[in-house]
Parts: C-alpha cells; structure tokens; sequence
C-alpha cells in the first residue's frame, strides 16, 4: 500500500474517533442540561403550588389561640409541634400536605375538637418558641382566633323551643371538655356526659368566656320559651359552642380571625 493511502486513513480515522468523543460531550451536555432544566420547573412549580392554597383560600384555618396574622404567622412558625404536645384536649393539629405553605402548621378543626381552655394559662402561646403565637397575650379573654356566627337559625333547637336529651354529639364523638362541676382540672370525654334540658342551650352553657354567647327570649310571654343565640364582642373564636351544638351540621359556626370590628 502507498504511503499517501496509509496516511490518509489514519487520519480519517483519528477524525472518526475525534468525532464520536465530540458527540458524546455533547449528548452528556444534553443530557445535563435537560436534567437541569426539569429540576428547575420542578421547584418553580412545587414553589408555586405552596402559593395555590394560600391565595385560593383551599385551606383556611383555625388558628391556635394568640396565633399572628396569617402571612406573618406561616413565616414565623417553624413546625416544631410544642403547642400540640400541651394541648389538654388535643385540640392542635398540624396542616397536611394539601395545604402549601400551611403544611405542618398548627390549626384546629372546632367541630371535632374545640379550644376549652383547660390549660387556664393558654400553655400553646407559653409554649411557641418562635412567637407565631404571641406571647403578649397571657389571659384566654385576649385571645382572638376568630368569631362565632349564627349560620343556620332555622335548625336551632332553642329557636324552636325544644329542649335536648342523650349525648350531645352522640356515642361515638371522641372530644372533650372540662366539666368544672364534675373535674376541675382534667376534660372528660363529651359522650360521658349526657344532658337532659328543657331548652337547647349547649352553646351558651359550656362557652369558657362569660357573657360571650347568651340565648335570649324571642318572645315576652314566659310560657314561650323560644330563644336565640346572640354573639357579643367578647366573643375570642374558640370553637366550643361549635363542636358542642348538637345539630348537624351545626347552627353556630367560627369564622376564623373575623373580629368584631369587622361584623
């Protein structure tokens, strides 16, 4: 074979090889880019859907007794569970991931379990390393978590003049609350106590904030005895009429961090 040849064919070879070792940067640059780039969409979107809840109002919450304003409240609390573990009823639970940037912040669900007061000293506020539940408050009477509000008056027993008997939530309802006249200092289970009145006055009755909530006479004539729930300004949103209204759904709901001010 001719010298000319040879060379030639080396070095369409040694070409060959340069080739494919250039191709091959190139498809590992791909490969890392795109790879790049799928990260990238991936946090921007996960940044973004901790936003949905948040500006769609999918999770709207009850928040713990002395909690701060909503925005300030989700930066400020660092998950850590304190006021959960203190809780005597087990009121607080913590958000799920459902719930964007509220996931693993502290909330109450009134119905199954509403804020008493057990504690006396609002021990969740005492407990809050972070402030996220202001320590400025140290009395159940500042709180302001939210405000009863009379939802469905139709269904109201007491508007109707009727009285109740049995369970309040019935035999299989797990929450509790502090019964002083039958233990000062520990929450018995609601099912354990059963009632038996001649006017529907559960909300009212078991309200841990004197002169909150009242039933007023509808009528003058003392032989009617229809009345109504009526929510004054003293009212601080612990849910406990909520959770102990035996009509379901309830009559009297809490809207969260409403003020008075705001009616």
């Amino acid at each position: 074979m001719e010298p000319d040849a040879t060379t030639s064919k080396e070095a369409e070879t040694a070409r060959k090889k340069k080739a494919k070792k250039v191709s091959r940067k190139k498809r590992k640059a791909k490969r890392e880019f795109l790879r790049s780039f799928a990260v990238g969409i991936g946090i921007v979107g996960a940044s973004v859907l901790g936003f949905f809840p948040v500006m769609k109002a999918w999770a709207r919450r009850l928040r713990p007794p002395g909690a701060i304003e909503e925005q300030p409240f989700l930066a400020a609390c660092i998950k850590c569970g304190q006021c959960v573990q203190v809780c005597p009823v087990e009121a607080i639970k913590l958000g799920d991931l459902d719930e964007g940037f509220g996931v693993g912040a502290p909330y109450i669900d009134a119905r199954a379990q509403a804020c008493d007061f057990s504690c006396d000293a609002v021990q969740c506020v005492l407990a809050c390393p972070t402030g996220a539940l202001t320590h400025e408050i140290d009395a159940k009477e500042e709180v302001t978590m939210g405000l009863a509000r009379v939802v469905r008056p139709g269904a109201c027993l007491a508007r109707k003049g009727e009285g109740f008997k049995g369970q309040a939530r019935g035999a299989d309802f797990a929450g509790k609350l502090r019964y002083i006249e039958v233990d000062r200092w520990n929450p018995i289970e609601i099912r354990d106590h059963p009632y038996d009145i001649d006017l529907c006055d559960l909300c009212a009755r078991h309200c841990p904030i004197e002169g909150a909530i009242t039933i007023e006479r509808l009528m003058i004539d003392l032989s009617d005895l229809r009345g109504t729930p009526i929510v004054f300004d003293k009212c601080v949103g612990c849910g406990v009429c909520e959770m102990m209204c035996p009509v379901d759904p309830p009559v009297i709901e809490i809207v969260e961090r409403l003020r008075p001010e705001d009616v």
